[in-house]
């Protein structure tokens, strides 16, 4: 499960940090439930940027962290902002 944080920066410049939502509440089968999206096998996910932009949470496939760059900050540029 991707619970690392990742860093990509994207053609402005602009470094985003992601992370799994909820990995920090440990690795019990129950907690790695909690970020699950339901009736699916994607995970969500939140991206803080480092500039003025604001954190994007997204939907993606469990296997996020294998993802290439481009196809992560496609995935920024196309996320909802909260």
């Amino acid at each position: 499960m991707g619970s690392e944080a990742r860093e990509v920066t994207d053609a402005e410049g602009i470094t985003w940090t992601c992370i799994q939502a909820f990995a920090g509440l440990g690795n019990a089968p129950e907690k790695r439930e909690a970020a699950r999206v339901a009736g699916s096998d994607d995970v969500q996910v939140v991206c803080t940027p480092s500039g003025a932009a604001r954190s994007r949470r997204l939907v993606l496939p469990a296997h996020w962290s294998r993802m290439t760059d481009d196809e992560l900050l496609a995935a920024i540029a196309q996320g909802a902002e909260s």
